[in-house]
């Protein structure tokens, strides 16, 4: 709904049309565009254009341009005394800013929107709080009170970035307002900030002085409480992901570092200790491993582990081992000169089927 000082702008914006049209300022072609024009006026503003007495109110005795001319006049004078005020020789020549000191008038408004706003927070209406709090904040930009309630009702709405930016604010521009800091507090730690909260509890304890009140030493040992806990929680390593391993009687585990192959027990499988000559059934691993052949197949399974399980599970291996028996394992010439174990080794020679990737 319009304030009663729109109407009479209104008022007076319809007596300025409809004397342009008869003054000649306008062309008479133009005069239904101009009354169409009063009348959409009238209507949005809730005006009557045929009301006497609420006219000669809107106007004072004067017309709208008698009272723009007055403005504009004034408005020269300020800017020749703000020139002639001006040091000598600037370069510039530009006039001071206009100052944005609110009046007297915008501060009574702002503060009752402030209690309002304030009748909103305790009916918990947080919406209209916040709008009510920012209508007070265009009156008076930058007042820290306004700032710190806004915050409280953009917290109470779980809004905590929000809050935080108006507490930060109201605090910058009054670093001794108590109730800014506490309610920096609470933004930064609904924020997952304890460390910034317990700083601005802190803050806001040496602002109230006296050891400060309940609510703010609480506040703190709060905040200061979390971030203990913080630090005292134990940091896990980062996990990495186990190399393959197979289970329980494989030729994997422990021998072969981290899941590689345990090349001792692929000796023992062949009947040998792994250790050298003299172990069970006289196979010296240490011969095998000299035999470049052997060595490629060494260095294949120690690249790919998987191929350690396959090479177990072949059934030529498996002939073999059953027909080695216990203990009449054959030398490398022999074991070379059986067909099935050269066309397996063959396999894992450069350029063989399992070289490739």
């Amino acid at each position: 709904m319009a304030s009663e000082t729109k109407k009479r702008l209104a008022l007076a914006i319809i007596d300025f049309l409809q004397t342009s049209v008869s003054d000649g300022t306008l062309p008479a072609d133009e005069k239904e565009s101009v009354e169409a024009a009063q009348e959409l006026i009238s209507g949005a503003f809730g005006v009557s254009m045929t009301d006497p007495a609420a006219m000669k109110e809107a106007l004072g005795g004067q017309s709208l341009l008698k009272i723009y001319e007055v403005f504009e006049k004034m408005k020269a004078k300020g800017a020749g005394a703000a020139a002639a005020s001006s040091p000598a020789g600037s370069a510039s020549g530009a006039s001071p800013k206009a100052s944005n000191t609110p009046s007297a008038e915008d501060k009574a408004s702002a503060e009752a929107l402030k209690g309002r706003g304030n009748q909103a927070m305790a009916q918990k209406k947080y919406p209209e709080a916040i709008d009510l709090y920012s209508q007070a904040l265009k009156l008076v930009p930058g007042n820290p009170i306004y700032l710190s309630n806004r915050a409280a009702a953009y917290s109470a709405s779980s809004q905590h970035e929000k809050a935080r930016d108006d507490a930060q604010a109201a605090i910058e521009a009054d670093p001794a307002y108590s109730k800014g800091w506490s309610r920096l507090g609470l933004a930064k730690f609904a924020l997952g900030d304890a460390k910034g909260a317990m700083i601005a509890y802190e803050k806001g304890i040496q602002a109230e002085g006296k050891g400060g009140s309940e609510a703010m030493r609480k506040g703190y040992e709060t905040a200061k409480r979390r971030v203990e806990e913080d630090e005292s929680a134990p940091v896990s390593p980062p996990q990495e992901e186990p190399l393959s391993r197979g289970s329980a009687g494989s030729p994997f585990g422990g021998g072969g570092g981290g899941g590689m192959p345990d090349l001792s027990a692929l000796a023992g499988m062949m009947g040998g200790g792994g250790g050298g000559p003299g172990g069970p059934g006289g196979m010296d691993f240490n011969s095998i491993m000299s035999n470049p052949m052997f060595s490629q197949m060494a260095q294949s399974l120690m690249s790919n582990p998987s191929l350690m399980n396959n090479l177990m599970n072949n059934p030529k291996i498996k002939d073999m081992m059953s027909g080695a028996g216990g203990g009449g394992m054959p030398d490398i010439g022999a074991l070379m000169s059986d067909p099935s174990i050269a066309e397996l080794a063959k396999n894992f020679m450069p350029g063989g089927p399992s070289s490739k990737k």
